[in-house]
């Protein structure tokens, strides 16, 4: 409805009942604070002030009539919230905005303030009408309220700012541990290298360098774990193409071709040296027996989750396996048993048609712990 139309009503009521005006009457009776200015006078004066608006202020009424209502502001009053009102009333359109106001004896409170212009059918200025509300619980409840998550998110700021050190201070100290294992696995392994050459005994020397062997991958998994960011996991993966590319390329064998398959399983760090000397025992296996007599050949790994378990699949195309896989009583085959009990591992030999196929499925749950 239109704010003439409005006031026609106002005047078919009165003529109706013959009595003042209504409108004028509730306003004067209701608990809401409203005032009327006038922006014909200058400055744009208190016209009519109810007994709530009093009642709110603590002033009485011919210490408010004739007034601008300015005088409600004080020293904490928002400068940026009186320019909006001020500039609304200057475009005479209708705004709604929160103050802080102050009473006669100098308390202050927050006043919900509704002001909007009334006009008459010429569309002529003739008032504003103004209503307030005191909000201050509600006011003060929310800043309580950001009080509370400032405090709150300033202590986990400041937890947040104490883990983030203790983790940097530990995975320096995880790296420096595995930086000096790393240091010395290298040590082990050139020691082993140097005796292995004063070996003249065959077996002996096979032996030896199946040793060193296991020494370089506990080394290639402290490698990993001394450029890892995370000093709790362990990236299997990563750690298979690492080893499979060293042991061909320390083998010289540059006619075996590797095929690697590799999708991320992460590992608790106390669980990569047994899975890293499986692995070892088993592509150093197929290097040494599946491409004998300077055979060509291709060597493929593969690790891939399932919904229940993470798979290491490792196929070669070689001459197959004839007999007892690495041998029946041999330290490699008792090694790969005793590993595979401690990881409650699963190990397949089959053949490959040609070659061999091993297949090594570990519970999932060592990957999630």
């Amino acid at each position: 409805m239109e704010p003439a139309e409005a006031w026609r009503l106002t005047d078919r009521l009165i003529n109706e009942h013959g009595k003042g005006d209504p409108f004028a009457a509730a306003v004067r009776a209701t608990r809401m604070a409203m005032i009327i200015t006038d922006p014909r006078q200058d400055d744009n004066p208190i016209a009519f002030v109810n007994d709530a608006f009093c009642s709110l202020t603590g002033y009485d009424r011919d210490e408010i009539m004739g007034r601008n209502c300015r005088f409600l502001q004080g020293a904490e009053t928002d400068r940026g919230a009186v320019k909006l009102l001020s500039e609304a009333i200057q475009a005479r359109r209708d705004i709604g905005i929160d103050l802080l106001n102050y009473r006669k004896d100098g308390t202050a409170f927050w006043n919900a303030l509704y002001v909007s212009p009334v006009t008459n059918e010429a569309g002529e200025l003739l008032y504003f009408f103004a209503s307030q509300l005191d909000i201050t619980d509600r006011v003060d409840a929310l800043q309580r309220t950001q009080s509370e998550k400032d405090r709150f998110e300033r202590e986990v700021a400041a937890r947040t700012r104490d883990l983030t050190d203790a983790l940097a201070a530990k995975t320096m100290l995880v790296h420096e541990v595995d930086h000096r294992v790393k240091n010395n696995l290298q040590m082990i392994s050139s020691l082993l290298t140097m005796q292995t050459r004063n070996i003249t005994d065959p077996d002996a020397k096979a032996s030896m360098e199946q040793m060193l062997l296991r020494v370089e991958a506990l080394g290639t998994v402290h490698r990993r774990l001394y450029q890892s960011n995370n000093v709790e996991r362990f990236d299997v993966a990563e750690f298979a193409r690492d080893l499979a590319t060293d042991l061909i390329r320390g083998s010289g064998r540059s006619d075996i071709h590797l095929h690697l398959d590799l999708e991320a399983v992460e590992i608790p760090v106390e669980k990569a040296p047994p899975v890293a000397l499986m692995m070892n025992e088993l592509l150093t296996n197929a290097l040494k027996h599946a491409f004998a007599d300077e055979r060509p050949g291709r060597l493929s790994v593969t690790v891939r989750p399932d919904a229940t378990h993470f798979g290491i699949k490792i196929v070669d195309d070689g001459v197959g396996m004839p007999g007892q896989p690495l041998g029946k009583n041999s330290f490699g085959k008792r090694l790969i048993e005793t590993l595979a009990r401690q990881l409650n591992a699963s190990i397949g030999w089959q053949p490959a048609d040609p070659g061999t196929r091993i297949d090594i499925r570990l519970p999932r749950e060592l990957a999630d712990t």
